[in-house]
């Protein structure tokens, strides 16, 4: 009886490593330069098609490009090896507390609305807001598509960017992205710069607009563990949804900072 165990357990062990090869086989290769990005895009489409994506999808998919300032861009992060204060110092820490402090005021409307619906305070917020995006004045002039697409292709982090894509395609379905969409180096958009999946989760309305950008920021936040009250500095509760929001602590660490002289704390 145990040795007829063994012969079934053996079969379907062979199943299962056959199964195995033979998705890998179909599956896209990445690649570590332009040379195969052409045909990789075949490929792509075709696991796209069979995952739903439609026609719109796959045409805005084949007419990308790669994106060779992306992938330089993406081997070159080197302000997140810096000291928090050579950080900070750098991303202008000093300039984004003090438009902050005027845009709490200017806008404290806005920031009272979404406190109440979100428990989330300006601070945070509006310190995500300055170091992404400079208070929307550096949003990025790459192709998303392109970008996503290349990443997703590139051997360095092709799991995680070929969620992107797939992400990236059915807003591009649904109509709630153009194919032309416009971002930064890793595909990131709009005000407080979302990755698709991200946008899908809790994106509102055009990014591109501050008020909705604000408010999916802070519904990220508040859907990430961020309860109202509780403080955001490292150690404190809310800091772990600030945490979820990038993972380089320099950046963790200077928006909580940023964020607590902002709401004057």
């Amino acid at each position: 009886m145990l040795r007829g165990r063994q012969l079934v357990t053996s079969a379907l062990a062979a199943i299962v490593v056959v199964a195995a090869f033979g998705t890998q086989a179909d599956a896209a290769q990445c690649g570590n330069g332009p040379g195969g990005f052409e045909n990789w895009k075949r490929e792509f489409s075709a696991e796209a098609q069979g995952k739903g994506i439609s026609a719109t999808g796959i045409n805005a998919l084949m007419q990308t490009n790669y994106a060779s300032a992306t992938i330089a861009a993406d081997r070159g992060q080197h302000s997140f090896r810096l000291s928090l204060e050579a950080f900070m110092a750098k991303r202008g820490a000093t300039t984004i507390v003090s438009r902050g402090r005027s845009l709490k005021q200017s806008q404290a409307a806005l920031f009272s609305s979404i406190q109440q619906r979100y428990g989330v305070p300006p601070g945070p917020l509006i310190a995500i807001w300055g170091m992404e995006t400079g208070f929307g004045s550096q949003r990025g002039n790459q192709n998303m598509l392109s970008s996503i697409a290349t990443l997703a292709y590139d051997c360095r982090r092709p799991e995680f960017f070929t969620d992107q894509l797939y992400a990236a395609l059915k807003l591009i379905d649904r109509g709630s992205l153009s194919p032309g969409q416009r971002g930064s180096m890793h595909g990131e958009v709009g005000q407080t710069q979302f990755m698709p999946k991200n946008i899908l989760a809790y994106g509102t309305g055009n990014l591109d607009v501050a008020a909705n950008a604000l408010n999916s920021t802070a519904a990220f936040l508040r859907a990430h563990g961020w309860r109202a009250g509780a403080g955001y500095q490292p150690g404190e509760p809310n800091f772990a949804a600030i945490e979820a929001w990038n993972a380089a602590q320099v950046y963790q660490k200077a928006i909580a900072i940023m964020g607590r002289q902002i709401d004057g704390l």
